[in-house]
């Protein structure tokens, strides 16, 4: 619950809301490598100072990461792909089913269970609509993941509002996830797809080249907020800018950002904005879409059932109005209970702390990946702004090569195209790996990944 007392290390009360913006601090574990010329005066890490960080601090809220992988302590740095459950969330969905729990459905029964069922998952849609400041409730509906929700918004406002001739506006950037549902919303209704390319660099998107893009015919703008393969932010007013001048719709892939930066829907200005819940410490099959309340009002329903309807007969429905309406059947009670939980964790904590860290440790991250021999890393440098994780190559040697030899040391790392096949053909490369640390990992761990990165390079250098 807000405000909640958690435990800290060696059994000292730890309440996050005292943590004072100095204590996010550096770890005084190595002493920092010489940071390469390339690398500018924004990503220089200071000296450390003794105070503990914010991964000392809250690491003992998450027991998944005190085991051993091969070994060797788990240096978990894949956060970008689904992130860890502290005990509070594993806690809050146990005694929903524990001895006196309220496991029942929801919406459905006047019993004791039906109720406190029903409270506990419409008390976890407020939470996040107070997390990401939503005018109301009303605004979030629940979704078992951001493809869903996307997939929602495609087959409903979609196919109610693009015709032939239509523009959709894409970029090269995004998720399949915001990719594949426009492919078959165009396939069905004849509507054009437009793609937002890469600067020359590579690092991240032409925002020329988008303005050139965006005309009378564009009917919708869906773009990612933080790419999750080159950690490029995306500048959200000058996109809803241009939107509005054309009557166009937004939709942002938020996917990356939640979980990492305090969130304002209304400061967005989007229409709509999906974020996964398993990606901020929630459990997977929780996730939500935020649209503004009169643009869901105007949305017909997507999947058909219980739950979603106002009256049935025989021969026709009447329709609930949104949420509800977007949520047809027994939906996922446990799983948005500990979303809730989550949101309840992150907000202890406070966005703003969570956010300076992961700059502090993503800036670490780049700096010390930049020192090693033959690498080359993916997106813009730190002082252009970007998020805490590194999708990078070592020359010579594929992706997955690399992150198996990293797990034989406890290193986990994503390989692969990290569901961007688009992009990592526009970059000319057929995978990457991807280190990606959360509020938990800390600058030792960076430190021990380098050390587990150059082993593994000369590995190959000596069999070569």
């Amino acid at each position: 619950m807000p405000g909640q007392i958690l435990t800290g290390p060696y059994g000292k009360a730890l309440d996050f809301r005292q943590i004072s913006q100095n204590q996010i601090t550096l770890s005084t574990r190595k002493p920092l490598r010489q940071i390469p010329n390339r690398i500018c005066n924004a990503a220089t890490v200071e000296a450390p100072l003794k105070t503990q960080t914010l991964g000392e601090l809250t690491r003992p809220q998450f027991p998944i990461l005190h085991q051993e992988v091969n070994g060797k302590p788990l240096i978990y740095l894949d956060n970008s792909a689904t992130s860890q459950k502290p005990n509070q969330v594993r806690q809050a969905m146990e005694d929903y089913y524990g001895p006196t729990g309220c496991n029942s459905n929801v919406h459905r029964g006047v019993h004791n269970l039906s109720s406190r069922a029903t409270a506990a998952y419409e008390e976890a849609r407020d939470k996040i609509a107070r997390f990401i400041h939503a005018r109301t409730s009303r605004e979030v509906v629940f979704v078992k993941n951001a493809s869903e929700g996307i997939n929602l918004i495609a087959n409903t406002w979609g196919n109610a509002n693009i015709k032939q001739g239509d523009e959709i506006i894409l970029s090269v950037a995004e998720h399949h996830s915001n990719l594949v549902p426009w492919h078959m919303l165009a396939a069905r209704t004849g509507a054009k797809l437009r793609f937002v390319p890469l600067i020359k660099d590579g690092t991240e998107l032409d925002m020329a080249e988008f303005h050139n893009l965006v005309n009378p015919k564009t009917k919708l703008i869906s773009l990612v907020h933080v790419s999750n393969a080159l950690g490029a932010i995306l500048p959200t007013d000058e996109v809803v800018e241009a939107a509005q001048k054309v009557g166009a719709k937004v939709l942002l892939d938020c996917c990356q950002s939640v979980p990492c930066r305090p969130t304002d829907v209304q400061q967005l200005g989007a229409d709509w904005i999906v974020g996964a819940g398993h990606k901020m410490c929630g459990p997977t099959g929780s996730a939500f879409l935020w649209g503004k309340l009169e643009v869901l009002e105007q949305m017909p329903p997507f999947l058909g059932g219980g739950e979603m309807i106002q009256d049935v007969f025989l021969d026709h429905s009447t329709y609930a109005e949104p949420p509800s309406r977007f949520e047809a059947g027994t939906p996922a009670i446990a799983e948005a209970i500990g979303l809730g939980a989550a949101v309840d964790y992150l907000s202890d904590i406070g966005m703003e702390k969570v956010h300076a860290y992961e700059q502090e440790l993503g800036g670490y991250l780049y700096q010390q990946l930049s020192t090693v021999t033959n690498v080359t890393i993916y997106g813009p440098n730190p002082c252009r702004g970007r998020a805490a994780l590194c999708s990078f190559n070592v020359e010579g040697l594929h992706a997955t090569d690399i992150s198996t030899l990293l797990d034989q040391e406890g290193v986990a790392v994503r390989s692969g195209h990290h569901c961007t096949q688009p992009l990592h053909r526009a970059l000319g490369i057929p995978a990457s790996a991807r280190a990606s640390p959360y509020l938990y990992n800390t600058h030792s761990e960076i430190d021990d990944f380098i050390e587990a990165l150059q082993s593994s390079i000369k590995f190959f250098t000596d069999l070569a």
